[in-house]
């Protein structure tokens, strides 16, 4: 399993934003149909908010990729 940072540039990135910004996503239609199927886990549960807000201290998963959110630096 592969583990990336994400370093906020305000208080928090909506989800779909996170996909295609770490490159998990090709693009935002394709980060909003893997949120809505299901696959993409925010803190261990799964998430189907396609915006929701992710913020600093938040763990990203899918598709065996770890995204951890941190404070901007």
């Amino acid at each position: 399993m592969s583990e990336l940072t994400l370093a906020l540039r305000g208080d928090y990135i909506e989800l779909d934003k996170l996909l295609k910004a770490c490159g998990l996503a090709d693009s935002g239609g394709q980060a909003r149909a893997l949120i809505s199927a299901g696959e993409v886990q925010v803190d261990g549960q799964v998430e189907l908010r396609k915006t929701a807000k992710m913020r600093a201290g938040q763990v990203v998963r899918f598709a065996g990729q770890t995204v951890r959110v941190v404070p901007a630096q």
